[in-house]
């Protein structure tokens, strides 16, 4: 048996590609949008992908199942479970060899056999997956592809379809379906391999384990969510809601997008390299809702996104309008949170080696349009012949709470919830960056907000995207812990 555990950094999401040896075919679980990685993989192990199959309707990024079904008429094998509204539409249609599959339902690629387990709790139609390597002479599975219901040290977590998608009252319900499964789960044998859809840094749970897999035995005694299962299911529902991180903006977009079909990508988008002289039309796109250069032609307004690496350097210099979002393993995280339109044209500020990269990272979270890039060598260039540029005002904690002090501001903390409920500046105002076009409402109408998060990165996005909208800010760039342990010491 060929088993390749497929690893996106940027979302912490893994596809798993396995395939039967002897017969050459294969199935791939869980593949984002830009399938041609997994094809190119397949290929070189000559295998040929003849089905996928998913473990749920995901929330953090875009499906490929739709584009290995109408590019390369697999069969599809997905879940019946979970009720109507918990079904791929998409695959209802005409042309798919579409196999709906409930609890306990069976199939086989080879000779590997997988078993299909109904594992509701973190979305309603969850399933996750039994393999067994009969071709070796296996009579039981050697591993579960958990999906989004066990991950290493942690579970899904049920929350999503009412912090996302806002479906009043689903959470709690989901707890408790999350809590059966979990007994459920206790009943695998501990040898079994768990194999997860997620890693750490993924917004689907709230405690993930940077390590790939797990087993059933590990899971048992060392995990402190099936820990708080076992002191029953109220305590368990307590724990598993408690501290879960505000999902980016994005989410609801992909659940729906994902029950309806993803629109079928085919190549990449190819933006073209753009000079510094284009770049006087770009300046304030989107402010207001206006296209880049005023001609209003598409419905959603055009978004710059700055990638530079130094966000003190975007502070000091940058295009008007423009939203700062570094390449780092948070850049979908950010972009999803702060980009509210998947229609918005989209020019970048990043070097030609990194082109391919950022497009791929858009992609895969639906952003499609992407118009063009702009080396940082020809925005500086830009700059220095007189070109027009905006700033924020940088500053540190101190000089922030003296502002705050004087009534010159608010601040306005871009942490979690959870963080800033364990220690916070005085008066500070608080809205997640994954949320803050929601929380628009919420924040100081009047004066200029004084941004802060833990050590500045998501401060710096959430202040880039508050200039843009129009409203005067000041970019707090210092580490939030050292001056909270200067006021429990007495310090400024």
């Amino acid at each position: 048996m060929f088993f390749r555990q497929v690893f996106d950094e940027k979302l912490a999401q893994y596809a798993y590609l396995i395939g039967c040896q002897r017969t050459g075919d294969a199935i791939l679980f869980d593949p984002q949008r830009d399938i041609d990685r997994y094809v190119g993989l397949a290929r070189r192990e000559e295998l040929r992908i003849v089905a996928v199959a998913e473990t749920h309707i995901h929330a953090d990024f875009l499906s490929g199942a739709r584009e290995f079904a109408e590019r390369f008429g697999v069969r599809l094998y997905l879940s019946d479970e979970g009720g109507p509204d918990w079904r791929y539409e998409w695959a209802a249609g005409d042309g798919y060899d579409h196999t709906p599959l409930t609890d306990g339902a069976r199939f086989a690629i080879g000779e590997i056999e997988f078993e299909a387990v109904h594992t509701p709790g973190h979305t309603p139609e969850h399933m996750s997956f039994l393999v067994t390597d009969r071709g070796a002479g296996a009579t039981e599975p050697m591993g579960l592809l958990s999906g989004d219901f066990v991950f290493v040290g942690d579970l899904g977590r049920p929350d999503l379809l009412e912090t996302a998608a806002h479906v009043e009252g689903a959470m709690t319900p989901a707890a408790r379906r999350l809590y059966g499964s979990v007994q459920r789960f206790l009943d695998l044998p501990d040898y079994l391999q768990v194999w997860p859809a997620h890693g750490a840094g993924s917004s689907c749970g709230k405690a993930l384990g940077a390590v790939p897999e797990t087993t059933v035995g590990y899971e048992r005694r060392f995990s402190p969510a099936i820990a708080a299962a076992r002191s029953g299911e109220d305590a368990f529902v307590s724990h598993i809601l408690e501290g879960q991180p505000e999902p980016p903006m994005y989410f609801a977009r992909m659940k729906r997008d994902n029950k309806l079909g993803p629109a079928v990508l085919g190549a990449l988008p190819n933006p073209p390299r753009l000079s510094e002289r284009e770049l006087p039309g770009l300046a304030h796109a989107g402010v207001g809702g206006t296209e880049a250069g005023g001609a209003g032609t598409d419905r959603a307004p055009h978004v710059v996104i700055d990638t530079r690496p130094d966000r003190s350097a975007f502070m000091a210099r940058h295009l008007p309008g423009s939203v700062y979002v570094p390449l780092t393993k948070s850049f979908g995280t950010a972009v999803g949170s702060v980009v509210v339109d998947e229609t918005a044209p989209i020019t970048l500020i990043c070097a030609e080696t990194e082109v391919e990269g950022v497009v791929r990272d858009l992609v895969r979270i639906g952003f499609d349009n992407v118009r063009g890039f702009v080396e940082p060598e020809a925005l500086d260039r830009y700059f220095a012949g007189g070109g027009e540029a905006a700033a924020i005002p940088e500053i540190d904690l101190i000089a922030a709470s003296r502002l705050s002090e004087s009534g010159d501001g608010e601040v306005l903390d871009v942490r979690y919830a959870s963080e800033y409920g364990v220690s916070h500046l005085p008066g500070a105002v608080n809205a997640s960056y994954t949320r803050l076009p929601e929380y628009a409402d919420r924040l100081p109408a009047n004066g200029s907000l004084l941004v802060h998060c833990l050590s500045g990165a998501r401060a710096a996005v959430a202040a880039s995207y508050l200039a843009r909208e129009g409203r005067d800010v000041h970019y707090i760039n210092d580490l939030f812990t050292a001056y909270a342990g200067s006021l429990e010491t007495g310090g400024p």
